[in-house]
Order: C-alpha cells, then structure tokens, then sequence
C-alpha cells in the first residue's frame, strides 16, 4: 500500500467513525467481562477483545505508514501509540500468566489494565480533545493556585489548633486532624455541625469559620474554575482557527494591507511636507 492511499484510508471519516465504533465495542465488551457469565460468552468477549486490539494495532500502523515520523509530532497520535503499546505489553504478560504460577492478583490488576483503551475515544471527539487541552493549559496556573490555598489552609489549620485544640482536640487536636476538618469545611459539606459547637464555646470563632469558607470556597476554587473556563475558550479559539485556514489567511491579508496603508500614509507626509518647502 503506497503512502497517499495510506493517509486516504486513515483521514477518512468512515475509518474515524469505525474506529470510534470498535473503541464502543471494545468497552462493552470490557463490561460484560465483569459479569461473570458462562464460559463460551467468556471465550467469545475474549474473541472480540483481541480482535479490538488488532484493529489498534493496524491503526497504528497505517498512521505510521502514512505519516511517517511526523505522526509523532502530533501529540495526539503519541497519545493513541502510548496506549495500543501499553495494550500489546499487557496482553503478553496476561497470556504469560496461563504458563506461569502469577498470582491471582497480579492476573487480574493486567486485565484491568485494559480499560485503558477507552481513553483512545478522547483523542476521536473533538469536544473531548478541547476539554483535555484545556486542563493541560490551565495545569501551570492552577498549580500556582493550589499553592495559594495550601498557604491559607496551613495558616487556618495553626490558628485553629491554637485556638480551638484544647476544647475540640477531635477537630483541631493537631494539624493532620485540624488539615482534615478544614478540608471537609471547604467541601461545604456538614460544616454546620463542626462551627456551631465550636461557635457556642467560642463566640467570635464565626469570624474564623466564614473568612475560611469565604477565601477558600468562595474565591480561590472559583478562580480555579476560571482559569479553566478560560483555558477552554483558548482551545476552542485555537481549534476554530487552524493554521492554514480561511480566518488565518484572511488575518493575514488584513495584516499586509494595513502595513501597505501605513506606507501610503507616509509617503503622501512626505510629499505634503516638501510641498509647503
């Protein structure tokens, strides 16, 4: 098969909606597989699951063979490659567990090791894709975040110890229980029923209690969800504006013509200003 019917067959959309297809397959038939049904149903979703498997594999190998090297420069594809070949290396440590004593555990942690195939369906949906990208844009961002609320969960976590410990030693005993009461108050789950003792012992502890959920569940997860939000609308700006397409040429074509403009403009300075010389 030479190289351009190669990149015909792969590019096309009913491979891509077949594969998508065989990627639904594959997952039902991982489900049925935890049904424990009758062997002849066991060997035949077994069947189907190796088979699944194969049409990875050939996948892969028409990407290869039409890309060549450059299918590694698509993150994407470098995603598909990792998971049929994490695939491939599971399945013959799970066919050498039929020759050799493995035990049960270990038999059973690679075949749930599976499952990891599904995540060949987030590089098919385009939707999905933009969702994924949007997290890796917004990892840097909300790990500075995440820095920001272990800071005011730690300045919490001694202020209540110091304050509240000795009355409450189940909630604010030492730091790993006064971390854990925090956290289960900044889920906004029960907290009523942690502040409102505390707050009859200690009546100004509600300052304590509201500045807590205020800057933590009010304002840093919210800006979070922002940065994420925004690193969404990044992707699909960045997914409906490829380069090479009509909106980029356009851009560009604008570009040009205003820098032709702003010549124009000095050029005719020029010649007004030797005029009134």
């Amino acid at each position: 098969m030479d190289k351009q019917r190669a990149t015909g067959i792969v590019e096309s959309r009913v491979f891509q909606l077949f594969i998508a297809g065989v990627i639904c397959l594959n997952a039902v038939t991982i489900g049925f597989e935890t049904a424990h049904l009758a062997q002849p149903i066991m060997v035949l979703l077994s069947a189907i699951d190796l088979l699944c498997l194969a049409i990875y594999v050939v996948e892969a190998w028409l990407k290869l063979h039409a890309y060549g090297w450059d299918y590694f420069r698509d993150g994407w594809n470098v995603f598909d490659f990792v998971i049929v070949a994490t695939s491939l290396v599971i399945l013959v440590l799970d066919l050498l567990t039929i020759g050799f004593a493995f035990p049960l555990q270990v038999a059973r942690t690679l075949r749930l090791f599976r499952v990891v195939r599904l995540f060949k369906l987030v590089s098919m949906l385009r939707k999905l894709r933009i969702i994924v990208e949007s997290i890796g844009r917004s990892i840097p961002s909300v790990l500075w975040t995440g820095v920001l609320l272990l800071i005011v969960l730690y300045v919490f976590d001694v202020m209540g110890v110091f304050v509240f410990g000795a009355d409450f030693p189940d909630y604010f005993g030492n730091l790993g229980a006064g971390l854990l009461t925090l956290f289960q108050i900044l889920t906004l789950e029960g907290w009523p029923d942690i502040a409102r003792p505390i707050i009859e012992a200690h009546t100004l502890a509600w300052l304590y209690f509201v500045s807590f959920i205020v800057l933590t569940a009010f304002i840093i997860l919210n800006i979070i969800v922002a940065i994420i939000l925004d690193s969404i609308e990044e992707s699909r700006q960045a997914d409906r504006v490829e380069p090479g397409s009509t909106d980029v040429q356009l851009a560009q074509e604008l570009a040009d013509l205003k820098e032709q403009i702003a010549v124009v403009e000095r050029l005719l300075d020029k010649t007004n200003e030797e005029k009134r010389r």
